[in-house]
């Protein structure tokens, strides 16, 4: 019984041993978190004032303003900034290519390009409604023209009827006397 009792005692300095052992060890490193890429908030501050320029701009200034920035060396920035010169244009043409540019941006791995990725996503995001909405204004336009066109040819085909109602002889009444005429 003396023997089971020591061993018992053996058996708990063990454990409590083991226990110690596994708590003094360091535990095993996780792996670091991907590296997400700064935004640098500033950096969207100078494009944000120009777009406000461009607001004023004529078309002739913009289109002066396109050919500075198409004649530069062609920087993330840059070609933001061409992007919101071309959305300021009328025509789906332009919009298309400014949404070229900003997925290139949005694309680019370089840090540049990273601090511009929430505004070239919302400039985007805009041009791409926009061009759903011309696309749906095309699309009423030529419903308008259809109907229209529509219209006028009914009105052309009523115009006929009521001249051919007119140049009708009038029918003689069962009475023998024509209409309008009295006894």
């Amino acid at each position: 019984m003396i023997a089971r009792r020591r061993r018992g005692r053996w058996l708990a300095l063990l454990a409590a041993a083991l226990l110690a052992a596994c708590a003094s060890r360091p535990a095993p490193e996780a792996s670091p978190p991907p590296a997400l890429a700064q935004v640098d908030e500033v950096a969207m501050l100078p494009l944000l004032g120009y777009l406000q320029l461009l607001l004023q701009l004529s078309p002739q200034e913009l289109q002066r303003e396109r050919g500075v920035l198409t004649a530069i060396p062609q920087t993330p920035a840059t070609q933001v900034r061409l992007a919101m010169v071309l959305g300021q244009a009328r025509g789906t043409a332009e919009l298309v290519r400014a949404l070229v540019l900003l997925d290139g941006v949005l694309k680019s791995r370089e840090p540049a390009a990273a601090s511009l990725h929430p505004l070239a996503r919302a400039l985007a995001s805009q041009y791409q409604e926009r061009l759903k909405l011309e696309a749906q204004n095309d699309k009423l336009l030529q419903q308008l023209k259809d109907s229209q066109r529509r219209s006028s040819e009914l009105q052309e085909k009523l115009d006929a009827l009521t001249d051919i109602e007119r140049s009708l002889p009038v029918r003689p009444t069962a009475g023998g006397n024509a209409p309008g005429v009295p006894r």
